[in-house]
């Protein structure tokens, strides 16, 4: 059986079975809750823009950061489990990337700034806590661990005093990349 929603065209697809099979949802705008529409998600088609898939409705819990792709299965975006129930659609962003980060709650202690990728907090920073973030320009995303694996975390222009404001169990992260074609 499927769902759509009903919008010109499709820039996602989530299916209740791995490789594109069962029930399936077609999504072209924000949803803070898509527990109506299917029960379990295995995998997701991605069409255009990017994406940010939650773990729970109104946008909580576990944040998947989804580029035009396929993901036959969960694991595929890095998933703790097969559940989805939320969405956010964000266009790509051409142009400047810029970023501090501190080591320190209140931009207190060391910082840096970034314009670019970093695969390694570690290497670049000498720490892998990042206790406050100020995104000065475009898109994010943190990973919990080096070379851009682990728990993710969304980040848009703004200001992140403590690592609960960008919804970090803790203050560890590992790597962060632009959010941008790769």
């Amino acid at each position: 059986k499927i769902i759509t929603h009903l919008f010109n065209s499709p820039q996602i697809i989530f299916y209740e079975d791995r490789n594109f099979q069962g029930r399936h949802y077609e999504c072209s705008t924000d949803c803070a809750d898509l527990s109506p529409y299917f029960s379990r998600c295995n995998s997701i088609r991605v069409d255009s823009d990017w994406w940010v898939a939650y773990e729970r409705p109104n946008y909580m819990g576990y944040q998947y950061v989804l580029n035009r792709g396929e993901y036959p299965d969960y694991q595929r975006w890095m998933g703790f489990n097969d559940c989805v129930k939320s969405c956010r659609s964000y266009p790509q962003v051409r142009g400047n990337y810029r970023m501090k980060i501190y080591e320190r709650p209140d931009f207190g202690g060391q910082m840096m700034e970034f314009m670019d990728d970093c695969p390694s907090v570690y290497d670049r920073f000498r720490n892998r806590d990042i206790h406050s973030c100020h995104v000065m320009d475009g898109y994010w995303i943190f990973y919990e661990q080096a070379n851009y694996r682990g728990r993710q975390y969304f980040m848009r222009p703004g200001e992140y005093r403590k690592y609960n404001d960008w919804g970090g169990y803790n203050s560890t992260i590992g790597s962060f990349r632009r959010m941008r074609d790769f």
